[in-house]
């Protein structure tokens, strides 16, 4: 991340031609929400006195606490450059504070850093993610709105002609890599019509910040080649649903606490013991990493998805991998986490977990290196392995019996998000489905 100062900024977006600041923050619930500015007003909000109706967003404060202020962030300073024919827009990231500059109880940002200076005080100087977003292209319609039409047929790995997404990928990596992205690999996925585009890993805060500028460039390039780019961890079914698998690693200062060459599987006491605590609070952070009704159809059986809480550094079925690499790019990696999940808050419920299994010295289970899906009941209860929860009502269940994870959210936070998704869950439990009209119209 590039280190700005004030008169950075000003000087950068003279040079350049910018035309408008995008103050932008994240709502509760993920969405990326931003407020615009001319460059008469950028003093103003370099200075932390842009106010708004915190009141009209999301799970934020009630009308007679409305006024909020935005505190950019001066090192997230990019320029749009996608926004470069009709007067150039630039971006900061802002964290949301109250009148009296107090960091914001409802802020998903901020919640984060909280969070990190629990992580500091136990001698650790970063938590690093490396995420693996996967999302659809589906083509639009005339009046450019999204159709279920896939945009191919192509399968992992594949190349045009039959990943007809492979030049909408390119300019998306192309825009990011403009941004000061560091792509690592970009590819077609399992599924058709379904993408893959990794980027290096960063400090929690970093990274968050980065899926949410990833999620806003795929989805606008994506609309330039007549697409549409959908982050819905089940858009079909049938066919594999959409991860964004974490790599997570705690760093003292420049040595990776996840390593130890001298250990098995040269994965140190740490690594096992934040392991532990993720396996230990993974029922109950799954409805803050796994948001939606939908995302509890990706969470199932035969299509790649971990739906059982257990480890391996061999297969792919468990909820927690090891991956190959070693030494500085020692990292476990929790792959029951969807692109729908507001990134800052997941990230928090994680890092908590991870926390409390170091805090209490706790021993993850021995590794299980067969493929959990073919396991019968009986095996999966004399190896322990108990499941993730299956749908967004249990979720919420578990969360409230967590406590761990309930103060990683916060009050405000926790009371907004469970009462948002219980409405959601009820608005789901009561409609009337095409599946059932399909089933039982005819037949009753």
């Amino acid at each position: 991340m590039s280190k700005y100062t004030k008169e950075d900024i000003k000087q950068i977006v003279m040079e350049k031609g910018v035309k408008f600041i995008r103050l932008q923050f994240t709502d509760i619930l993920g969405t990326i929400k931003n407020v615009e500015i001319p460059l008469s007003q950028l003093d103003k909000a370099l200075d932390n006195k842009m106010m708004f109706d915190g009141s009209s967003i999301e799970g934020f404060v009630r009308i007679e606490e409305s006024d909020m202020y935005l505190k950019p962030d001066l090192d997230t300073f990019v320029i749009f450059p996608w926004t470069a024919e009709k007067g150039k827009v630039a971006r900061l990231i802002c964290d949301v504070t109250n009148p009296d500059g107090t960091p914001f109880a409802g802020d998903p940002r901020s919640n984060l850093k909280r969070l990190l200076k629990n992580m500091e005080e136990l001698g650790f100087t970063s938590f690093n993610l490396g995420p693996e977003p996967e999302f659809f292209l589906f083509k639009l319609d005339e009046k450019g709105d999204p159709t279920m039409e896939l945009n191919d047929s192509g399968g992992y790995f594949d190349l045009a002609p039959t990943d007809l997404g492979e030049n909408c990928r390119r300019d998306i990596v192309l825009e990011l890599e403009e941004m000061g992205f560091e792509i690592e690999a970009s590819h077609h996925e399992v599924a058709p019509g379904q993408h893959e585009i990794d980027f290096k890993y960063a400090n929690a805060i970093e990274a968050c910040d980065n899926i949410q500028t990833f999620k806003l460039v795929v989805k606008t390039i994506a609309r330039k080649h007549g697409l549409h780019a959908t982050f819905m961890p089940k858009p079909l079914f049938g066919v594999n649903g959409s991860g964004m698998h974490a790599n997570l690693s705690l760093f003292s200062g420049d040595k990776n606490a996840f390593w130890d060459e001298s250990a098995d599987l040269q994965l140190s006491e740490t690594a096992r013991q934040f392991m532990a605590g993720v396996m230990k609070h993974a029922r109950g952070f799954t409805a803050v990493t796994n948001p939606l009704v939908n995302s509890y159809k990706r969470l199932v059986p035969g299509y790649e998805a971990p739906c059982y809480i257990a480890w391996s550094a061999r297969n792919r079925s468990p909820l927690i991998r090891i991956p190959a690499s070693r030494g500085l790019s020692t990292r476990i990696e929790l792959r029951s986490v969807d692109p729908s999940a507001n990134p800052y808050l997941a990230m928090a419920v994680i890092l908590e977990a991870g926390l409390d299994g170091i805090r209490n010295g706790l021993t993850p289970p021995a590794a299980v290196d067969r493929n959990i899906y073919v396991m019968s009941p009986a095996e999966l209860k004399e190896n322990g392995i108990d499941n993730l929860p299956g749908s967004l009502a249990e979720a919420l269940t578990e969360l409230e019996k967590d406590n761990v994870i309930k103060e990683a959210l916060g009050e405000h936070i926790y009371s907004n998000f469970k009462a948002a998704k219980e409405l959601e869950f009820d608005m789901f439990r009561v409609a009337v489905h095409p599946w059932e009209r399909e089933q039982y119209i005819q037949v009753y």
